[in-house]
């Protein structure tokens, strides 16, 4: 069946046989509910959580299958509960919905990126009140969730925090909106200043002087790794979004797989020693989304052919996304 946004939307990639009605629900892929038809559109408005496929990784700089994970994504439900024992919650007390994919074109970039920004501002007019999570595809998909968001909220100032390797400020005029702009392509378009921009996790020699100098003329705070550790990943940041949250009305999350060490994730397309760890990840994650301004998030650049074969890396994504639905809960 098509989607009720057809045609911003196709069909979730893959999908679980449900339950019978009435059921006890004990797993993920028993809980989130695919969207699929027009008479789901009224009952989902409520939703408290929406999840959208975007597949696109033909804008990266380095070779990646990143397109390939909200497919793994899906897959991977099956072996997660919807209870969280650390924190005693369960997430099947609220609705989780997946409205699908947003559809790419083969070889035309510019039109896979306006896709992202049309199907955006229309999950974000539809559910006015759901945390929005983006299941990345490359971090190009970050600036145009960002610029949908601001499509359909035009009065809201928005601000990023993002856990990332990376500054993602290269010069678009260099190779175009890939996955090393999307920061500087919302600062250029003025769709966020650089001064509502924290970037939590930066380390070693995997950016450029000029890049640095870039975040500085422009007002970005970012917080090395090492920083970060010093004051602990939790409080750093708490102590980012309070700052953000003082300026902003609106919080969008990113997180960019490639932030974590190649040993805990090497199914990256731009993997790294000294990266975080698994359960400092885990830690801001949930930190971040607990707060009360952050409603949508995304989980990019996890290529799933470049996992092993225990998919280590997709199953960590699955668990940074069950994460954040946690933390939300409890606000």
């Amino acid at each position: 069946m098509k989607s009720f946004l057809y045609p911003k939307l196709n069909p979730p990639s893959f999908t679980w046989v449900r339950p019978e009605s009435g059921a006890e629900i004990a797993k993920v892929h028993e809980w989130i509910q695919p969207l699929t038809a027009d008479a789901d559109s009224e009952k989902s408005k409520d939703a408290d959580f929406v999840v959208v496929g975007v597949p696109l990784s033909r804008s990266s700089i380095s070779a990646s299958g990143a397109s390939e994970f909200p497919d793994a994504f899906r897959r991977a439900w099956k072996g997660f509960t919807t209870y969280n024992l650390d924190e005693d919650v369960d997430l099947s007390s609220r609705m989780a919905v997946d409205v699908g994919d947003i559809p790419m074109h083969v070889t035309d970039i510019h039109r896979c990126h306006d896709n992202i920004i049309q199907a955006s501002a229309v999950i974000h007019e539809h559910f006015k009140t759901s945390k929005v999570c983006a299941i990345g595809g490359d971090h190009s998909i970050t600036a145009m969730m960002v610029k949908g968001l601001h499509q359909a909220r035009p009065d809201e100032k928005i601000g990023i925090l993002q856990f990332d390797t990376h500054f993602d400020l290269r010069d678009l005029s260099d190779n175009g909106p890939s996955n090393g702009t999307p920061m500087r392509n919302l600062i250029e378009s003025g769709v966020v200043k650089g001064s509502n921009m924290y970037n939590i996790g930066l380390h070693g020699f995997f950016n450029t002087k000029d890049l640095k100098r870039y975040a500085d003329e422009k007002g970005v705070t970012y917080i090395t790794l090492r920083n970060a550790r010093k004051k602990g990943v939790e409080e750093t940041v708490r102590q980012c979004l309070a700052e953000l949250a003082e300026r902003v009305d609106t919080i969008y999350f990113t997180v960019d797989m490639d932030v974590l060490d190649i040993a805990y994730a090497p199914g990256v397309p731009a993997s790294t020693p000294g990266g975080m760890t698994t359960a400092e990840l885990l830690e801001g994650v949930l930190a971040a989304a607990k707060h009360p301004k952050v409603n949508a998030m995304d989980i990019v650049c996890l290529d799933p052919l470049k996992d092993t074969n225990v998919q280590p890396t997709v199953k960590l994504g699955t668990h940074v996304f069950l994460t954040f639905l946690t933390g939300v809960m409890l606000r």
